[in-house]
């Protein structure tokens, strides 16, 4: 096995652990595991190939969340940008989800729950984190561009709202060649969060509030 795989800007060591097939509920896929850092932090690679020879290459780089994902929480729409990630995968025959252990834009899961309450007490999904004393986002995407790049990757097609995850894969060398959109579904539990990530954070989802307010107008 490999080891030695990537130095990261912020020169962590990134070497992949572990690898394997992966049946899922959406199709089979190969799993890896890398891990990094001097406490050996670990990330995922969801991927189907072989990938197009010379690209672009269909992706997802996505955050963890556990509340979304494995408990179906409907305060945010994680679950739903992770399973048309993945389907779509599965329909063009290739592509990858980079999956980071990322909890709450980087708080980690008690803080994230802490959060939780401020919004139930009237703070939007920023005004919360700085509250607990956080910045607006702690995620750092470079290590996911050391793992394209580890699986040969270097034009992509992003599964993304967020702006920064495009800054953040051409500062790391990765190519954009189209920027997809990952919408999942307005419900009441959601809306504001999804409203301040639109006007706050500037993620794209005009699209999404076009479709959602034209069919409460219809209703």
């Amino acid at each position: 096995m490999k080891k030695l795989v990537a130095e990261t800007p912020h020169s962590l060591t990134l070497r992949k652990y572990a690898s394997s097939k992966l049946p899922t509920i959406h199709g089979q896929f190969d799993v890896d595991v890398y891990r990094f850092g001097p406490e050996d932090e670990e990330a995922l690679a969801v991927r189907l190939g072989p990938f197009p020879p010379a690209g672009p290459v269909f992706v997802r780089i996505h955050s963890e969340c556990m509340t979304g994902e494995v408990l179906g929480s409907l305060k945010c729409d994680c679950r739903e940008q992770l399973e048309l990630a993945l389907e779509r995968i599965q329909e063009l025959g290739h592509g990858a989800v980079i999956y980071l252990r990322q909890e709450g834009r980087g708080i980690g899961l008690g803080n994230k729950i802490r959060a939780y309450a401020l919004q139930d007490a009237g703070a939007d999904t920023v005004q919360a984190n700085h509250q607990l004393g956080f910045a607006t986002d702690l995620r750092e995407f470079d290590v996911a561009a050391a793992i394209l790049k580890d699986l040969g990757v270097a034009k992509i097609e992003l599964h993304t709202n967020n702006p920064d995850k495009i800054q953040a894969m051409e500062e790391n060398g990765i190519e954009i060649v189209a920027r997809l959109a990952a919408h999942g579904a307005i419900n009441p539990h959601n809306r504001r969060y999804l409203e301040t990530k639109h006007r706050t954070l500037g993620h794209h989802l005009d699209d999404l509030f076009e479709v959602s307010d034209a069919g409460e107008e219809e209703a």
